[in-house]
């Protein structure tokens, strides 16, 4: 398999949300995501945005007005969808003081934070679960052991 082409992983997952723009700067107060580019069009809409988080990197755009479709299909925010339609998966260095942050910035905790282990044959993590203010389900975790 060839490389990624630099300075992007092999998967980078889309988000839509009704208020992109507020929801980029929450998801970086709230959860420590970095802006590295914003495309912003007609009324400050994002068109499109890409945030890092180490390694990792999410794109967050702005929802499909309704009746409008991009590539013969609506994209559109959990609270358009009428609930979450993913998850996505975040490891950090320090998941104690990351949940901290998340709940100070207003993230609603759907997990608290807890130990799961599953078993000397695979591995250990602590991690909890949080939804943001439109309805995506984040889990973050830090690992504490790996497979034996």
């Amino acid at each position: 398999m060839k490389p990624a082409p630099a300075d992007w992983p092999r998967i980078a997952p889309s988000l839509y949300y009704r208020d992109a723009a507020g929801m980029i700067d929450w998801l970086c107060g709230a959860f420590g995501f970095e802006v590295r580019l914003k495309v912003e069009g007609e009324g400050g809409r994002i068109e499109h945005s890409e945030l890092c988080y180490g390694e990792g990197l999410i794109m967050v755009g702005q929802e499909e007005p309704e009746g409008q479709t991009r590539y013969g299909h609506r994209r559109i925010s959990p609270l358009s969808a009428g609930g979450n339609t993913q998850g996505l998966m975040v490891y950090v260095d320090d998941v104690d003081a990351h949940c901290a942050r998340a709940r100070a910035n207003g993230a609603d905790i759907v997990q608290p934070l807890a130990v799961h282990d599953y078993g000397d044959e695979y591995w250990a993590d602590r991690g909890y679960g949080a939804a943001d203010p439109e309805g995506h389900v984040w889990w973050f975790a830090q690992r504490l052991r790996s497979a034996a």
